[in-house]
């Protein structure tokens, strides 16, 4: 895997060997920073369920200011941290070895974007979007979640959430959905 775009383009960046971690895959990462590349620069990105870290560090290198990187499996953060070393992009990132819902109440400055690729099968995009929604510093985030079930997703965040849906988009077995908050004004 590398990265796609931007001042760290082509660098190589290790994976997770794990049942449990699915790495975006560079195909759709590529599709999706083409489509959010007027949202990323000088932004500050959050990658939840951060894995090995190649969202955030493709925001990086795409000219993100800031990139805070959450996952409470060890394995994945030492592959972060390597990563951000290898892509020379360690001091712009902040990294939270934790649960997803302690990372989001920690988090006290606005994100600008969000970053949700949590395992399959789980419910933890809805929990997470339940607790993003209680913080004020995610007030004007898009936030992109990566699924396999978006008709499940898009229902429970229709009943449980403030957020719409604004896009939606499928590669292969994976589709993207991007939302923002109720109150955000185009």
């Amino acid at each position: 895997m590398r990265v796609i775009g931007g001042i760290s383009r082509g660098t190589k960046i290790d994976t997770i060997e794990s049942a449990n971690t699915r790495p975006t895959l560079d195909r759709v990462r590529e599709s999706l920073f083409n489509i959010i590349q007027n949202e990323v620069r000088e932004k500050t990105v959050l990658d939840l369920f951060a894995g090995s870290g190649a969202l955030g560090i493709e925001a990086l290198s795409r000219g993100a200011n800031k990139a805070i990187f959450c996952d409470n499996n060890n394995d994945a953060i030492k592959i972060i941290k390597s990563n951000l070393e290898k892509t020379k992009l360690y001091d712009k990132a902040q990294i939270y070895n934790c649960d997803f819902k302690k990372c989001i109440s920690r988090i006290n400055e606005n994100i600008d974007l969000v970053f949700l690729d949590p395992p399959y099968k789980e419910n933890f995009a809805i929990i997470a979007i339940e607790n993003i929604e209680n913080n004020n510093y995610f007030t004007n985030s898009l936030i992109i979640i990566e699924t396999d079930e978006p008709e499940r997703i898009e229902k429970e965040i229709n009943i449980k959430s403030q957020m719409r849906i604004i896009d939606k988009r499928k590669y292969g077995r994976a589709y993207l959905l991007f939302l923002r908050g109720e109150t955000y004004q185009f």
